[in-house]
């Protein structure tokens, strides 16, 4: 599965606080290229397990909903899978709560108008056999493999002009240094919505070869 528009990524986690400290998880990656600088890095990350939903025709709360339920019982728990925390308890009857999973940073946000969706990141030890099945039809299970970005860090808010600006500095620097863009941007964010914006990290990401 490609990402190939652009991507709202939005933290929402019990555990955030207003100085940006989060329990949550993140993707693994490994890193190719670091310009600290610019607070710049090329990464590649392996492989990303992804519980998405559509968000067509409807606002991003619904979705997220979806995939919160997804993540909090809404699955088929078939197997109990050591994790950093949660454990995901065994459970084949639908019907009942399922296995309870963690959260893992980021939520992605596909906006293309004709097939938005938003991706929950399921813990690194998850692989595309072991992920529990949604009981929700309108929820799926897939896995983006060998996705390499160039990523560039930055804090306030994911607001459409920060977002263009650091777009326009990562695209620069993408061309100067030999690379070539083949995705569209992804933004990511890192903290929960309490957290105050000068404390955040705010990322955009571009995927490159």
């Amino acid at each position: 599965m490609k990402l190939v528009v652009s991507i709202f990524v939005a933290i929402f986690v019990t555990g955030c606080s207003v100085a940006g400290q989060s329990d949550v998880e993140t993707a693994p990656y490994i890193l190719l290229k670091s310009d600290q600088t610019q607070q710049i890095e090329v990464r590649n990350y392996e492989s990303m397990v992804l519980v998405s939903t559509s968000m067509s025709r409807e606002n991003g709360n619904s979705a997220f909903r979806r995939l919160f339920k997804y993540i909090t019982g809404e699955n088929q728990g078939a197997t109990k899978i050591a994790m950093t925390a949660p454990v995901i308890m065994d459970d084949k009857n639908i019907t009942e709560k399922g296995a309870e999973i963690s959260m893992t940073a980021p939520v992605l946000m596909n906006d293309s108008a004709d097939n938005s969706s938003m991706s929950f990141v399921m813990p690194k030890d998850f692989t595309l056999a072991t992920t529990p099945k949604p009981t929700n039809s309108a929820v799926y299970v897939s896995e983006l493999k060998d996705y390499r970005v160039a990523a560039i860090q930055f804090s306030g808010t994911l607001s459409d002009s920060n977002v263009e600006k650091y777009t326009n500095i990562l695209a620069t620097w993408i061309t100067e240094n030999d690379y070539k863009a083949i995705g569209e941007p992804v933004k990511a964010g890192y903290n929960g919505p309490l957290t105050l914006p000068m404390l955040r990290r705010n990322e955009v990401l571009i995927e490159v070869r």
